[in-house]
């Protein structure tokens, strides 16, 4: 893969580290936990009491009461309020899934105590509680959000390991901003050269030392030095094993977290299962989804919505081919041959963006190419035409590709469709993105378009590749809305 980008905002320099640096999760802004208590509390119990009141059902008060008490020790048992919850992204679906339990727990509740109101009165007074709690969700999620990219509300991380071991994971961690840790130093372990930037205060012996005590000096000093919250260990054969324990005990005693990255990157968690065998802590990775009840989900959830798609959008499609055909000459369609699932060719559909020559013109633009990849990409490309220019910044010339949907070359969601000339010059890595059906969005659509590097767009096509799941699917498209109403990196 190529070189990568690191922000200088997610490595501490050679600096002194200055008093004023918030520390840790716990610096997340105090009205968090007022704010999503108070709306929980409010979004479930004032509606209740309003719906019940307008439609004379017995006891509303009493009723309210009940649904805001049992939707905030819902979201308590689930562990909603702790700081670790609060203002991270969990997207639409964990809340749907609360929602749903509350509406279990209530129904117990109503078959105990004989409880008479109507159904569909009682679940319509509830919905605002989901709503109001998505709501709260997005602006802590935007204020967190704003507020790292500051800096602050951050955990701040030490980092030992071997130093190739160690450099990785800075890189990684320093290359992204979508997590709350930000690096503060470094311990290696044993001789090495150390080019991130960040403070080494101290180096561990190459092997282990006699003294029981000397790593766990040295990482407990380096620790209150730069007043760090978390130690990340990279293990290698120089750090596991005994020594490992030993220097576990030491921060653990001292009431320090420790974590350990396993060396895998971009496995979602749910993949993830801790098993112990025989005194061992085994990590187990569950193969990605490809057979069973959830690709043939995928694939009604593709082809009803395609059609229904098509159906609905029927008098869009005749809007849009009228204003393409004045706006200038040639069809309104353009047709263009793309690399599927396993590297099928297929024919995909758009509205057309830009003049009839284009693709012969492509070849005098190389040089004014904007992307750092194999595709091509130009902020102004003056081949893009005024309607066209609009239906790129509104996403509308991909609706076309419902077609392809249909017939089972597409999906909704899935990785970009690749050009030829593109997947001639993939390496191993990047064919991995042809093992699924390409999508008219996908993670890419929703994380800046264009504005991505080639990659950061690579990373996230195998991201989904390899913890693709229907729930997932289902989020990625509402998420997508979003996506296409901001328009960032649509050109």
């Amino acid at each position: 893969m190529r070189h990568v980008h690191v922000p200088a905002q997610r490595v501490a320099r050679s600096e002194p580290v200055s008093e004023a640096v918030p520390r840790g999760l716990g610096d997340k802004a105090r009205w968090y936990l007022p704010a999503a208590l108070s709306s929980d509390l409010l979004g479930a119990g004032v509606p209740v009491a309003l719906a019940f009141e307008a439609s004379h059902q017995p006891r509303p008060v009493l009723c309210a009461v009940g649904a805001a008490l049992a939707w905030t020790g819902v979201q308590t048992l689930r562990r909603r309020y702790s700081s670790r919850a609060l203002g991270e992204s969990r997207g639409a679906l964990p809340v749907l899934h609360d929602w749903l339990i509350l509406l279990g727990v209530l129904a117990v509740a109503r078959a105990a105590t004989g409880e008479s109101s109507h159904p569909l009165v009682s679940l319509a007074a509830l919905l605002p509680a989901l709503l109001v709690t998505l709501v709260c969700h997005k602006l802590t999620y935007r204020h967190l959000a704003a507020a790292r990219r500051e800096a602050q509300a951050v955990s701040r991380v030490l980092v030992i390991g071997e130093p190739d071991a160690a450099e990785s994971v800075i890189a990684h961690l320093a290359g992204r901003t979508d997590h709350p840790y930000v690096v503060v130093g470094a311990l290696p372990v044993g001789p090495g050269r150390t080019t991130s930037g960040v403070p080494v205060p101290a180096r561990l012996a190459h092997e282990m030392p006699a003294a029981p005590a000397g790593d766990a000096d040295t990482v407990l000093a380096a620790v209150r030095g730069l007043r760090a919250d978390l130690v990340l260990v990279a293990p290698g054969a120089r750090l596991a094993g005994e020594r490992l324990r030993r220097v576990a005990w030491a921060l653990h005693d001292a009431g320090l977290e420790l974590a350990v990255f396993p060396g895998l990157v971009e496995i979602s968690v749910k993949r993830l299962e801790t098993l112990s065998a025989g005194g061992l802590a085994v990590l187990r990775v569950a193969p990605p989804v490809r057979r069973g009840v959830q690709p043939v989900l995928k694939s009604v959830l593709d082809r009803a919505g395609a059609g229904l798609g098509l159906l609905l959008l029927a008098p869009v499609f005749l809007a849009l081919v009228a204003a393409i055909r004045l706006g200038s000459p040639g069809p309104a369609f353009y047709r263009q041959r793309r690399i599927g699932r396993d590297g099928v060719p297929f024919v995909m559909w758009k509205f057309r963006t830009m003049v009839v020559d284009a693709d012969q013109r492509k070849a005098d633009l190389a040089g004014a190419n904007e992307n750092d990849g194999h595709m091509f990409k130009m902020r102004r490309d003056p081949r893009i035409t005024r309607v066209g220019r609009f239906l790129r910044r509104t996403s509308l010339d991909e609706l076309p590709q419902l077609i392809n949907v249909l017939t089972g070359r597409m999906s909704l969601v899935g990785p970009r469709p690749p050009l030829p000339e593109e997947v001639a010059e993939y390496d191993e890595v990047e064919l991995r993105r042809l093992t699924v059906r390409p999508g008219m969005t996908g993670l890419w659509q929703i994380s800046g378009r264009s504005d991505l590097s080639w990659d950061e767009t690579i990373q996230l096509d195998l991201q989904y590749v390899d913890n693709w799941s229907f729930t997932s699917d289902v989020d990625l498209v509402a998420r997508t809305f979003r996506a296409v109403v901001d328009g960032r990196g649509a050109y």
